[in-house]
């Protein structure tokens, strides 16, 4: 290696192209963000049954046990971000790639190349989701409206993307023509 020639070290990084378009493919992005909002609430309403049937059987516990039980309330916050936690990493990681509510909307996430969502990535996604719109809320709402592929804030920091199923945007497609 000559004095002035540049120096390899081994790493090598390969970009991927963005796999969904939407100029190419509106199909997979015509009325996600309604839908997404929809998937949202269904989501949280099988997060929040469980917490509140859990709720109830500890205060039926505590008055049963004369206020020795009330003390597993404490246990209820850690529990719940635990089961949310569970929920959106084990849903998002299915073959599926969608929580219950996605697959009722018939949405799926998956990555800005393509690839279907895993496990460590659909928890990730719920913490980002809850800190940013915790933070910055409600501006972090208005990030969909300014970009073609309607992703919100956490989507683009984690290189992630909603898109509708491919059923869904088959039918699309086929109205459209």
């Amino acid at each position: 290696m000559a004095e002035g020639d540049p120096r390899r070290f081994g790493l090598t990084v390969e970009v991927k192209p963005h796999a969904y378009d939407p100029a190419q493919s509106p199909e997979l992005f015509d009325g996600v963000l309604p839908r997404r909002v929809l998937a949202f609430a269904l989501d949280a309403a099988v997060i929040l049954a469980p917490v509140a049937l859990a709720f109830v059987v500890i205060i039926l516990f505590g008055l049963v046990t004369f206020g020795l039980g009330w003390g597993l309330l404490a246990l209820l916050y850690p529990a719940t971000v635990v089961w949310a936690l569970v929920y959106y990493g084990s849903t998002l990681g299915s073959p599926a790639s969608a929580t219950l509510g996605m697959r009722v909307m018939e949405l799926e996430m998956r990555t800005w190349y393509g690839a279907p969502c895993y496990f460590v990535l659909g928890a990730v996604h719920a913490v980002a989701f809850y800190v940013s719109v915790s933070t910055l809320s409600p501006l972090v709402l208005l990030v969909p409206l300014f970009n073609a592929r309607r992703r919100l804030l956490h989507d683009i920091v984690l290189g992630t993307v909603v898109i509708n199923t491919v059923a869904r945007a088959t039918a699309l497609r086929g109205v459209g023509s």
